[in-house]
C-alpha cells in the first residue's frame, strides 16, 4: 500500500463514526434525534404539536426538556393558550414522564422569573 493511501485511511479514520474510539458513541442518540423523538413522543401521548423546544440539557439520568405546545388556538392568534412542558427521557431517548408547568396567552411576555425558566 502506498504512504499516500495510509495517509488517506489514517485521516478517514479520525473522522469516520465507524471507527471512532468509544464504541458506545455510535449507540447514542444525537441531540437533534432526542430532539425529534421527543417531540414526537409528546404529540402522540398529549395529541397536541410541540411549537418549539425552550430547554434542553442532559441530565444524569437521561435528558430533560422543556417544550412549548399549542393548547388552544383563538383568533387572534396572540390569544391563543400556551403551555411549557417539562418531559424527562431515558438515555436512549425514551419518554419517561411530562408535566404541564405553566400556561400563558401566546402574546404575554414573562414576568422574570427567578428559577431562570
Amino acid at each position: 500500500m502506498s504512504n499516500a493511501q495510509n495517509t488517506s485511511d489514517a485521516q478517514h479514520s479520525r473522522h469516520d463514526p465507524e471507527h471512532a474510539e468509544d464504541p458506545r458513541a455510535d449507540d447514542r442518540a444525537s441531540p437533534m434525534q432526542v430532539l425529534r423523538h421527543a417531540r414526537t413522543q409528546l404529540a402522540e401521548l398529549t395529541g397536541m404539536a410541540a411549537e418549539t423546544v425552550s430547554s434542553f440539557e442532559q441530565a444524569e439520568d437521561g435528558w430533560s426538556l422543556e417544550v412549548e405546545v399549542l393548547e388552544l388556538a383563538r383568533v387572534p392568534d396572540t390569544m391563543s393558550l400556551m403551555a411549557s412542558y417539562r418531559v424527562d427521557l431515558d438515555p436512549d431517548g425514551q419518554l419517561t414522564g411530562y408535566r404541564r408547568v405553566r400556561r400563558y396567552e401566546r402574546g404575554r411576555a414573562d414576568a422574570h422569573r427567578p428559577s431562570g425558566r
